[in-house]
């Protein structure tokens, strides 16, 4: 069973906040997700969208895949970096940010009926 995958790294993005829409996708045919996911109302869906969607190009361009007959077997989000920052607080002083970036990557493979 041939696997394909897609990764984005270092996404400007919580990976506490990634992971609510991976969850939602998780184990789905990829073009329903795709759908679904063009209707939920979170800011970080069309990053997920084009991972998904680079993931079913890899598979056309690189393997004799179907493209019609994939699902989401796996998809991970991973905690990158954190980008430290400081922002002003009481009497001068600078207080600490975490502003924190995802790694995220799906595999697809082809539905078994």
């Amino acid at each position: 069973m041939k696997n394909v995958t897609a990764q984005v790294k270092n996404y400007r993005a919580a990976p506490r906040k990634v992971r609510l829409l991976a969850d939602f996708v998780r184990g789905k045919d990829a073009k329903k997700a795709l759908a679904e996911l063009q209707f939920v109302n979170k800011r970080h869906a069309p990053a997920l969208v084009k991972v998904i969607a680079s993931a079913i190009a890899n598979a056309k361009e690189n393997t004799d895949l179907d493209t019609n007959n994939l699902v989401i077997s796996a998809i991970e989000v991973q905690e990158g970096k954190t980008m430290k920052r400081f922002r002003a607080g009481s009497n001068g002083r600078g207080l600490p940010l975490r502003k924190r970036l995802s790694h995220i990557s799906v595999t697809l493979t082809e539905k078994t009926n």
